[in-house]
């Protein structure tokens, strides 16, 4: 099993950037498809971007193009979403998620991924 945790989260003013990280234990994460949700209050869970296993290139949300993007560490086991660019509407709950055996056309459902973290709050405000 692998163990997710989230960090990096925090208050910041629109335009301004911030780096989440997903640190994993138990097992590689290299060997893991990672993806990034996040839930504002009052709303469903909300795909961001994804960094299939064995790829490089960021999958994103047409919310999240331009100025999201995924990036690993292996020797960290650590998984980033450097966010830039952020608006008040990117304030949310945001979530690592990774699993194994995910197809392409299935990375945007959150029910397609078996481990979490627990999450950590971005708040966009001036």
């Amino acid at each position: 099993q692998v163990q997710l945790v989230e960090s990096g989260g925090g208050l910041v003013p629109p335009g301004g950037s911030l780096r989440l990280s997903c640190k994993a234990s138990g097992r590689a994460l290299n060997v893991y498809t990672v993806a990034w949700f996040r839930q504002a209050p009052g709303s469903d869970r909300e795909f961001v971007a994804a960094l299939k296993y064995g790829n490089s290139n960021t999958l994103a949300a047409n919310s999240a193009k331009g100025r999201f993007t995924m990036s690993r560490d292996n020797a960290k086991n650590t998984v980033y979403l450097q966010m830039s660019s952020l608006e008040r509407e990117d304030t949310a709950v945001y979530y690592c998620a990774a699993d194994r055996q995910i197809i392409t056309s299935s990375l945007r459902l959150p029910s397609q991924y078996d481990h979490w973290g627990q999450g950590t709050q971005v708040t966009v405000s001036s």
